[in-house]
């Protein structure tokens, strides 16, 4: 066989990541076209296709899936090769690159991350808010060291990472202080046909917040929607409806945004978790931030 043609391997690395030419295209800023002839390139030298063409996508198949995992090796490799020089010899800061999932609560990041400057000077810290989808992508490609989210990678992904659960908690409930004494007494019960502010269709927390519901045949009344969880917080400060959040992060919410607790509950989990592309995690910033992270959780009111 031939040497090895890195640049077909990084163009079929790239599409296989992305999911598409198209979005692969995007990634390299060269035309489909283009891509589509080195993919083909690479399945020539090999002798074998590497995608099966279902309509209009791109499966790998058993041979591509063999493929992807040495590349995706080789390329991180070559990354890591990159930042160790970096950090080596061009200087004394070392990038610290995560991802947040756009459905956790900026204060709970900003909790876990500040971590990463205590005691650690030479660290630069670079965050990336975006859907759990994009932000894998986007590991798996060595553009992120690590992922906070509240959700473990799903079962199937072709993605080679782990997910560190960091720990758990329950939900906290909020409204206006005025409308919060009128509910607390009998919480949950005091949420039927109540004004309610809920997190946006992906959100985990609102599936486990309508299951909970279903369950106690409570039926709040929905007045609106949110992906942004602090503008979710200030229709809550304004009397527009209860709205909850995790329970580590209630002192932050009542003092920041001048509601009351309307009650709290267990049975509904907020999971957190740390995805890293590593099992052990092993760079400088991720260990103390992973420690502090449970040690937030931990404190958890119950």
């Amino acid at each position: 066989m031939a040497q090895l043609n890195y640049h077909h391997l990084y163009y079929f690395y790239v599409t296989a990541t992305e999911g598409s030419i198209s979005k692969a295209s995007k990634q390299l800023n060269l035309t489909p076209q283009t891509i589509s002839g080195q993919i083909g390139l690479l399945e020539n030298a090999f002798g074998f296709l590497l995608f099966d063409r279902v309509g209009k996508k791109l499966i790998l198949n058993e041979r591509g899936a063999l493929t992807y995992n040495y590349a995706r090796d080789i390329f991180g490799l070559g990354d890591e090769l990159q930042q160790t020089i970096k950090g080596q010899y061009q200087g004394q800061q070392q990038i610290f690159t995560v991802g947040i999932t756009d459905a956790l609560p900026k204060v709970l990041a900003f909790d876990l991350f500040r971590s990463c400057f205590d005691g650690q000077e030479n660290i630069r810290l670079v965050c990336k808010e975006s859907d759990l989808d994009s932000l894998t992508a986007e590991l798996a490609i060595n553009k992120l060291d690590v992922i906070l989210s509240d959700r473990p990678l799903q079962p199937g992904s072709h993605v080679k990472a782990y997910s560190h659960i960091i720990g758990e908690g329950g939900v906290s409930f909020f409204a206006r202080k005025d409308i919060a004494k009128t509910l607390k007494a009998n919480f949950p019960g005091s949420l039927h046909h109540q004004p309610f502010l809920i997190s946006g269709e992906k959100s985990v927390q609102r599936q486990n917040l309508m299951t909970w519901f279903d369950s106690l045949n409570i039926q709040p009344s929905i007045k609106a929607e949110f992906e942004d969880s602090a503008l979710t917080k200030l229709f809550g400060q304004a009397g527009y409806g209860v709205f909850c959040t995790p329970s580590s992060i209630e002192k932050h919410v009542t003092e920041q945004y001048n509601v009351d607790i309307v009650g709290r509950t267990t049975d509904i989990k907020e999971h957190l978790y740390l995805l890293s592309p590593e099992r052990k995690l092993k760079h400088p910033a991720v260990v103390p931030l992973f420690e502090h992270a449970k040690s937030l959780v931990a404190k958890v009111p119950g």
